[in-house]
Protein backbone atom coordinates (compact mmCIF):
# COMPACT_ATOMS: atom_id res chain seq x y z
CA UNK A 1 0.00 0.00 0.00
CA UNK A 2 2.85 2.37 0.86
CA UNK A 3 4.48 1.69 -2.51
CA UNK A 4 1.24 2.54 -4.30
CA UNK A 5 0.90 5.77 -2.34
CA UNK A 6 4.49 6.71 -3.17
CA UNK A 7 3.97 5.99 -6.86
CA UNK A 8 0.77 8.06 -6.89
CA UNK A 9 2.55 10.95 -5.16
CA UNK A 10 5.35 10.91 -7.74
CA UNK A 11 2.87 10.76 -10.61
CA UNK A 12 0.74 13.63 -9.26
CA UNK A 13 3.83 15.77 -8.53
CA UNK A 14 5.93 14.73 -11.49
CA UNK A 15 7.14 18.30 -12.00
CA UNK A 16 9.07 18.25 -8.71
CA UNK A 17 10.33 14.70 -9.22
CA UNK A 18 11.38 15.22 -12.82
CA UNK A 19 15.13 15.29 -12.18
CA UNK A 20 15.02 11.99 -10.31
CA UNK A 21 12.88 10.43 -13.03
CA UNK A 22 15.31 11.65 -15.68
CA UNK A 23 18.29 10.08 -13.93
CA UNK A 24 16.52 6.75 -13.48
CA UNK A 25 14.63 6.36 -16.76
CA UNK A 26 16.43 8.56 -19.27
CA UNK A 27 14.61 8.85 -22.60
CA UNK A 28 11.52 7.07 -21.24
CA UNK A 29 10.85 10.33 -19.41
CA UNK A 30 9.65 11.81 -22.72
CA UNK A 31 6.98 9.10 -22.94
CA UNK A 32 5.87 9.79 -19.38
CA UNK A 33 5.61 13.52 -20.06
CA UNK A 34 3.53 12.83 -23.15
CA UNK A 35 1.14 10.63 -21.18
CA UNK A 36 0.73 13.14 -18.34
CA UNK A 37 -0.03 16.10 -20.64
CA UNK A 38 -2.32 13.94 -22.78
CA UNK A 39 -4.31 12.88 -19.72
CA UNK A 40 -4.33 16.35 -18.16
CA UNK A 41 -5.83 17.90 -21.27
CA UNK A 42 -7.80 14.95 -22.62
CA UNK A 43 -9.65 13.42 -19.69
CA UNK A 44 -12.15 15.34 -17.56
CA UNK A 45 -11.37 13.03 -14.64
CA UNK A 46 -7.69 14.09 -14.40
CA UNK A 47 -7.65 17.91 -14.22
CA UNK A 48 -5.41 17.71 -11.13
CA UNK A 49 -2.35 16.53 -13.06
CA UNK A 50 0.48 19.09 -13.51
CA UNK A 51 0.45 21.06 -16.76
CA UNK A 52 2.03 24.52 -16.70
CA UNK A 53 4.53 23.63 -14.00
CA UNK A 54 5.49 20.37 -15.67
CA UNK A 55 6.22 22.03 -19.02
CA UNK A 56 8.22 24.76 -17.26
CA UNK A 57 10.21 22.11 -15.38
CA UNK A 58 10.89 20.21 -18.61
CA UNK A 59 12.11 23.44 -20.23
CA UNK A 60 14.39 24.04 -17.24
CA UNK A 61 16.08 20.67 -17.67
CA UNK A 62 16.37 21.26 -21.39
CA UNK A 63 18.18 24.48 -20.56
CA UNK A 64 20.60 22.49 -18.43
CA UNK A 65 21.27 20.10 -21.31
CA UNK A 66 19.47 17.18 -19.67
CA UNK A 67 16.64 17.06 -22.23
CA UNK A 68 16.26 17.89 -25.91
CA UNK A 69 14.26 21.10 -26.43
CA UNK A 70 13.06 20.21 -29.95
CA UNK A 71 11.85 16.77 -28.90
CA UNK A 72 10.07 18.28 -25.91
CA UNK A 73 8.34 20.86 -28.07
CA UNK A 74 7.17 18.16 -30.49
CA UNK A 75 5.85 15.63 -27.99
CA UNK A 76 4.28 18.17 -25.63
CA UNK A 77 2.56 20.03 -28.47
CA UNK A 78 1.18 16.80 -29.91
CA UNK A 79 0.01 15.66 -26.47
CA UNK A 80 -1.72 19.00 -25.80
CA UNK A 81 -3.46 19.14 -29.18
CA UNK A 82 -4.49 15.48 -29.24
CA UNK A 83 -5.66 15.71 -25.63
CA UNK A 84 -8.03 18.59 -26.34
CA UNK A 85 -9.27 16.81 -29.48
CA UNK A 86 -10.09 13.67 -27.49
CA UNK A 87 -11.85 15.74 -24.83
CA UNK A 88 -13.87 17.55 -27.50
CA UNK A 89 -14.86 14.24 -29.11
CA UNK A 90 -16.01 12.85 -25.76
CA UNK A 91 -18.09 15.96 -25.09
CA UNK A 92 -19.64 15.83 -28.54
CA UNK A 93 -20.32 12.10 -28.26
CA UNK A 94 -22.11 12.38 -24.94
CA UNK A 95 -23.64 15.80 -25.60
CA UNK A 96 -26.68 14.21 -27.24
CA UNK A 97 -27.17 11.90 -24.28
CA UNK A 98 -26.94 14.86 -21.91
CA UNK A 99 -29.58 16.72 -23.90
CA UNK A 100 -31.90 13.74 -23.62
CA UNK A 101 -31.64 13.97 -19.85
CA UNK A 102 -32.42 17.68 -19.72
CA UNK A 103 -35.98 17.14 -18.54
CA UNK A 104 -34.73 15.61 -15.27
CA UNK A 105 -31.25 16.98 -14.68
CA UNK A 106 -30.34 19.84 -17.03
CA UNK A 107 -32.49 22.66 -18.34
CA UNK A 108 -32.56 22.97 -22.12
CA UNK A 109 -32.08 26.71 -21.66
CA UNK A 110 -28.58 26.13 -20.26
CA UNK A 111 -27.63 23.84 -23.12
CA UNK A 112 -28.85 26.40 -25.64
CA UNK A 113 -26.83 29.13 -23.93
CA UNK A 114 -23.75 26.93 -24.00
CA UNK A 115 -24.10 26.40 -27.74
CA UNK A 116 -24.64 30.11 -28.34
CA UNK A 117 -21.63 31.02 -26.19
CA UNK A 118 -19.28 28.70 -28.06
CA UNK A 119 -20.66 29.88 -31.39
CA UNK A 120 -19.64 33.44 -30.45
CA UNK A 121 -16.66 33.07 -28.13
CA UNK A 122 -15.59 29.43 -28.41
CA UNK A 123 -12.32 30.18 -30.23
CA UNK A 124 -10.80 32.55 -27.72
CA UNK A 125 -12.15 30.44 -24.86
CA UNK A 126 -10.20 27.41 -26.10
CA UNK A 127 -7.02 29.48 -26.34
CA UNK A 128 -7.37 31.35 -23.03
CA UNK A 129 -8.39 28.20 -21.15
CA UNK A 130 -5.00 26.67 -22.01
CA UNK A 131 -3.45 28.90 -19.37
CA UNK A 132 -5.96 28.06 -16.61
CA UNK A 133 -5.60 24.73 -14.81
CA UNK A 134 -8.78 22.66 -14.40
CA UNK A 135 -10.65 25.00 -16.76
CA UNK A 136 -8.16 23.88 -19.41
CA UNK A 137 -9.39 20.31 -18.97
CA UNK A 138 -13.10 21.12 -19.11
CA UNK A 139 -13.13 23.75 -21.89
CA UNK A 140 -12.82 21.35 -24.88
CA UNK A 141 -15.29 18.95 -23.26
CA UNK A 142 -17.87 21.72 -22.90
CA UNK A 143 -17.08 22.89 -26.45
CA UNK A 144 -18.00 19.40 -27.66
CA UNK A 145 -21.24 19.44 -25.69
CA UNK A 146 -21.95 22.91 -27.09
CA UNK A 147 -21.53 21.54 -30.63
CA UNK A 148 -18.80 24.03 -31.55
CA UNK A 149 -17.88 23.75 -35.25
CA UNK A 150 -15.14 21.12 -35.44
CA UNK A 151 -12.85 22.88 -37.94
CA UNK A 152 -13.05 26.07 -35.90
CA UNK A 153 -12.22 24.12 -32.76
CA UNK A 154 -9.24 22.43 -34.43
CA UNK A 155 -7.78 25.76 -35.57
CA UNK A 156 -7.94 27.32 -32.09
CA UNK A 157 -6.91 24.06 -30.45
CA UNK A 158 -3.69 23.95 -32.47
CA UNK A 159 -2.99 27.66 -31.94
CA UNK A 160 -3.65 27.47 -28.21
CA UNK A 161 -1.70 24.26 -27.74
CA UNK A 162 1.38 25.54 -29.54
CA UNK A 163 1.28 28.89 -27.72
CA UNK A 164 0.92 27.19 -24.34
CA UNK A 165 3.86 24.84 -24.89
CA UNK A 166 6.09 27.52 -26.44
CA UNK A 167 5.58 30.01 -23.61
CA UNK A 168 6.06 27.65 -20.67
CA UNK A 169 8.76 25.56 -22.31
CA UNK A 170 10.60 28.72 -23.37
CA UNK A 171 10.22 30.27 -19.91
CA UNK A 172 11.74 27.18 -18.33
CA UNK A 173 14.53 26.98 -20.90
CA UNK A 174 15.62 30.62 -20.59
CA UNK A 175 14.87 31.35 -16.93
CA UNK A 176 15.04 27.94 -15.25
CA UNK A 177 18.82 28.12 -14.93
CA UNK A 178 18.82 31.56 -13.31
CA UNK A 179 20.53 31.11 -9.91
CA UNK A 180 17.50 32.31 -7.95
CA UNK A 181 15.19 29.92 -9.79
CA UNK A 182 17.60 27.01 -9.33
CA UNK A 183 17.90 27.72 -5.61
CA UNK A 184 14.16 28.12 -5.07
CA UNK A 185 12.88 25.77 -7.75
CA UNK A 186 10.07 24.26 -5.66
CA UNK A 187 8.87 27.73 -4.66
CA UNK A 188 8.92 28.86 -8.30
CA UNK A 189 6.86 25.81 -9.33
CA UNK A 190 4.30 26.60 -6.62
CA UNK A 191 4.27 30.21 -7.79
CA UNK A 192 3.53 29.15 -11.35
CA UNK A 193 0.67 26.99 -10.13
CA UNK A 194 -0.73 29.86 -8.05
CA UNK A 195 -0.49 32.38 -10.89
CA UNK A 196 -2.13 29.87 -13.23
CA UNK A 197 -5.17 29.35 -11.01
CA UNK A 198 -5.44 33.02 -9.97
CA UNK A 199 -7.65 34.10 -12.95
CA UNK A 200 -10.08 31.31 -12.12
CA UNK A 201 -10.22 32.38 -8.46
CA UNK A 202 -10.75 36.02 -9.42
CA UNK A 203 -13.50 35.06 -11.86
CA UNK A 204 -15.23 32.95 -9.21
CA UNK A 205 -15.07 35.78 -6.65
CA UNK A 206 -16.45 38.29 -9.16
CA UNK A 207 -19.31 35.97 -10.07
CA UNK A 208 -20.08 35.44 -6.38
CA UNK A 209 -20.09 39.20 -5.74
CA UNK A 210 -22.39 39.80 -8.72
CA UNK A 211 -24.84 37.19 -7.41
CA UNK A 212 -24.87 38.88 -4.01
CA UNK A 213 -25.42 42.29 -5.64
CA UNK A 214 -28.31 41.02 -7.77
CA UNK A 215 -29.98 39.14 -4.93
Amino acid sequence: MEAIATAANVFLHIDTYLETILKQYGTLTYVLLFIVILCETGLVVTPFLPGDSLIFAAGTFAGRGMMNLSVLFLILSVAAIVGDSVNFAIGKRFGTAIERLHSRFIRQEYLDRTKQFYARHGGKTIVIARFMPIIRTFAPFVAGIGQMAYLRFVAYNIAGGLLWVVLFLGAGFFFGSVPFVEKHFSAVILGIIFVSILPGIVGWLRAKMRRKTNS
